[in-house]
This record gives C-alpha cells, sequence and structure tokens, in this order.
C-alpha cells in the first residue's frame, strides 16, 4: 500500500512538470545571442568604413566623398525600410509559391525577443532580423562600384529603395525565407553567395549597360587616387567578413569555429594567386592587386563558408583568385563594358564560383544541416546551385534592368558631362575630400 501511494504521489509531481518541459519556450542562449550581435556589428562595419574606404580611395580624387557617401547613406535607408517591410518581404511565412513573404512582419509586428525556432531557436528573434538586416545593407552598396562617378544621387537615393524591395527582398525570401522555392529545392548559401553576391554583382552588370562608360574611359587614365585607403577598406572588409561568414551560424558553436578558419583561409589563398597571376600577366605584383584578390576569396568563400573543411577553402580560393583577375582582366577588356570598380568581375563571378564550388566540395561531415556534393557522390547538389546562381542571376540581372530604364525615363539617372567632369562631391553635394 506504502509503494502504491509513494508511486501515486511522484506521478502527481512528475507529471505536469514533463507536460511544462513539452510546452516551455526554448531558452535563450546568451553565449549565442552575444556572437550574434558582435557578428551584426562586424557586418555593419563592413559596409560604413570597410567598402566606403575600399571603394572611395579606388576612385579619382574629385568623387571620393560622393563614393563613401553612398555606403553611408545606403546604411540609413536599409535600416528604415527594413524594419518598416523589408524583413518581412523577405522573412515572413511564405506568401506566394515560394516567391516573396507577406506583410505579416511590417514594421517588426510579432517580431520580438522571443527565439523564432524557424530561423534561431537560442536567439531573439529581433538579434536574428538586424543581423539579417546588415546583409541587407551592404548588398546595395556592392553595386555602387559598378556605376561610380556618374549617377545621379536624387536617382541613387529611389533605386536603391526600389532595388532593395524588388530584388534583394524577395532573393533572400528564396534562398533562406520559410517556403523559399530555392530553399525548399535544397540549394545551398550560407552566408549569402547568391543572396549577396551573386545578385549585386549581376545587377551591376545591368547597370554598367544603362548608365554607359565613363567620359574618357579607355582613353584616360582613371588610376585609384588613394590605395592606402582602399588597402585600409580592405582589410575592414577581411575583419567584418569574420562575423558575415561565421556569424551566419547563429551561435557560438563549432560551426561557427570552421567558417571562421575556411573564410580566412580561402581570402589568403585568393589573394597569393590573384598576387602571381597578376605576377606573371604584368610582371610586378600589386597591392591593389593583392587587396582584390583577398575581396575575391571572401566573396567566393561566402556561400561555402558552413559547408567546407579547411583543404576545399584554399583550392576555392585559389581558384577564385585566378577566375577573378581574368574576368578583370580579360572579360571587361573585351566586352569593353565600364564597370568602374569591378563589382561584377569580383562579386559577379566570384559569387557564381563559390555558389557552384559549394556544390562540389561540400560535406555533411562539417554540417549535418547540409548535404554532400559532387565530391562525396552527390552531383545532386550541384544542379541545384547552378539553378540557383541562374535564378538569382537572371532575375537579379533583368529586374535592375528594368528599374533603371524606369527611373531614367522619369527623372534620369546619369549625371550630365559638365557635373561628370566637375566630379560628383562638387556637382552632387557641393564638397571636396581635400583642400589641395
Amino acid at each position: 500500500m506504502f509503494r502504491k501511494a509513494v508511486a501515486l504521489t511522484l506521478f502527481l509531481i512528475l507529471t505536469p512538470l514533463a507536460a511544462y518541459a513539452e510546452t516551455a519556450p526554448v531558452k535563450i542562449d546568451t553565449g549565442d545571442t552575444a556572437w550574434v550581435l558582435i557578428s551584426t556589428a562586424f557586418v555593419l562595419l563592413m559596409t560604413a568604413p570597410g567598402l566606403a574606404l575600399f571603394y572611395g580611395g579606388m576612385v579619382r580624387k574629385k568623387n571620393v566623398l560622393s563614393t563613401i557617401m553612398q555606403s553611408f547613406v545606403i546604411l540609413c535607408i536599409v535600416s528604415i525600410q527594413w524594419v518598416l517591410w523589408g524583413y518581412s518581404v523577405a522573412f515572413s511565412p511564405d506568401a506566394f509559391g515560394g516567391l516573396f513573404g507577406g506583410l505579416g512582419w511590417a514594421g517588426l509586428n510579432l517580431v520580438g525577443t522571443d527565439p523564432n525556432p524557424d530561423y534561431a531557436a537560442t536567439i531573439p528573434h529581433q538579434a536574428f532580423m538586424i543581423f539579417q538586416m546588415m546583409f541587407a545593407v551592404i548588398t546595395p552598396a556592392l553595386i555602387t562600384g559598378a556605376f561610380a562617378e556618374r549617377m545621379k544621387f536624387s536617382a541613387f537615393l529611389v533605386f536603391t529603395i526600389l532595388w532593395t524591395t524588388i530584388v534583394y527582398d524577395p532573393v533572400a525570401h528564396w534562398v533562406w525565407g520559410t517556403g523559399g522555392w530555392l530553399r525548399e529545392l535544397g540549394a545551398l548559401d550560407f552566408a549569402g553567395g547568391t543572396v549577396v553576391h551573386i545578385s549585386s554583382g549581376a545587377s551591376a552588370l545591368a547597370a554598367v549597360l544603362v548608365l554607359g562608360r565613363r567620359k574618357g574611359y579607355m582613353t584616360e587614365i582613371m588610376a585609384p587616387h588613394n590605395l592606402p585607403m582602399t588597402v585600409m577598406g580592405a582589410g575592414l572588409l577581411w575583419f567584418g567578413w569574420f562575423g558575415f561568414n561565421a556569424g551566419s551560424s547563429l551561435g557560438a558553436n563549432g560551426l561557427a569555429a570552421s567558417a571562421f578558419v575556411a573564410t580566412n583561409t580561402a581570402a589568403a589563398a585568393a589573394a597569393l594567386s590573384w598576387m602571381f597571376v597578376e605576377w606573371a600577366h604584368r610582371g610586378k605584383p600589386t597591392i591593389l592587386g593583392l587587396a582584390s584578390g583577398a575581396v575575391a576569396g571572401l566573396v567566393a568563400i561566402t556561400p561555402a563558408a558552413g559547408f567546407v573543411s579547411v583543404v576545399p577553402s584554399i583550392v576555392l580560393g585559389l581558384a577564385a583568385g585566378i577566375i577573378c583577375y581574368l574576368a578583370v582582366s580579360f572579360l571587361k577588356p573585351l566586352f569593353r563594358y565600364d564597370d568602374s570598380l569591378d563589382a561584377f568581375g569580383i562579386h559577379g563571378v566570384g559569387g557564381m564560383w563559390g555558389a557552384l564550388a559549394t556544390g562540389l566540395f561540400a560535406s555533411a561531415a562539417v554540417n549535418s544541416g547540409g548535404a554532400d556534393g559532387l565530391l562525396h557522390g552527390n552531383a545532386a547538389l550541384l544542379g541545384k546551385q547552378l539553378i540557383a546562381v541562374a535564378a538569382s542571376a537572371t532575375y537579379s540581372f533583368v529586374l535592375t534592368f528594368i528599374i533603371l530604364k524606369a527611373l531614367d525615363a522619369v527623372m534620369g539617372v546619369r549625371v550630365n558631362v559638365e557635373e561628370e567632369v566637375e566630379g560628383l562631391d562638387l556637382s552632387q553635394h557641393s564638397e571636396s575630400g581635400y583642400t589641395a
């Protein structure tokens, strides 16, 4: 009788506790949250000052402030757009056949401090939201390198809002959003190879075709005016990229460490391969080439960082430096398009290589949430990556071309000849970066 009474008592005590354990919310992990918030700050730093200085040093000195300002103002514009509707379109539950989310989370409605298990179960939903915001910020900023030194500031502001809404947000939903069609297909993109680099690179190519070449292109010397500034920017980009890639693990864990190591290794390998191929081709190595190669490696490893081990990251990086160098040195002169700061040659081409390389080198042993690639016996993944590359590049190119053509018809997108010759710093902003 006594045993039955004890058993009944334990049953009455433990049953409610078990039920509570099944329904209790997942506790926020402070380490994961701290890492994601720090990574968010790292990615912000990539745009301003990282990309701003990287691009600012490569233009002529009469356009340095206007180039820096484009990156800085994008940070402000997209921060508001993302909160009001961008995050909802990109990440809220699917609203139309895997193409985009609805407006249920507009104004951050239902986006609070509790975790959203569809994206990250151990950090506040708002932490995930603000981390993703910084990806939305830097992506249109990358495009500015294509049309540097010739776009009207007023048209640029409108373009940024339209492009982020019509191009970036839907592509982000395709790849990362709940119900996104590329996510459902099984295509892999750890930190933005398709979402960030292919979309911006393909859009950059569309932009240069619409805006045309700068006055004096291929007949005048348009050398970078401040290479130390560019190298400083490249270093900040490299630093911030650890938040970009390792932060995409969304936790302070082994996957973050693996992505961190792969990111650094690929960047170093690409910087060296670009330097040596340039040395062989032009006779001398350059600091601009070394910095450009590092960025090319960072671009290429982005989709693969959380899916590949360290040795494949070396191969991926070495190939990225060579492929992007060839795109910049041969493809651009061959077709005579004026991609001012090689946004397409590095981000478009590098992003495509990185996405396809993910299909080659990905290993489920590195990340059980991913898949094996071709070299691990799964040829289907390479096919899925090819679909993702083609879809994101085509959509981004076509929609960007349409947006810019429409803006050109309504308000004009390019400064006039006199303003271009004077420089955008003075003609658009009545400022000068230097007193002499």
